[in-house]
């Protein structure tokens, strides 16, 4: 069974879009999951509330 250099590329092309797909629907999932919605207010407020003290 011959594999020719032009199906491995469509192949290697294929996986890659559809790992890159299915990377981008895990963040999304982490990104909007409620029990991270207190993580990403606190980050938002610190770094505008603590402008002027040094990093705790």
């Amino acid at each position: 069974m011959d594999i020719e250099h032009g199906h491995m590329v469509a192949l290697a092309k294929s996986f890659g879009l559809f790992y890159l797909i299915a990377l981008s629907i895990g963040v999304l999932i982490y990104t909007f999951w409620p029990s991270n919605k207190k993580r990403f207010e606190r980050a938002a407020r610190d770094i505008i509330q603590d402008e002027d003290t040094p990093w705790r």
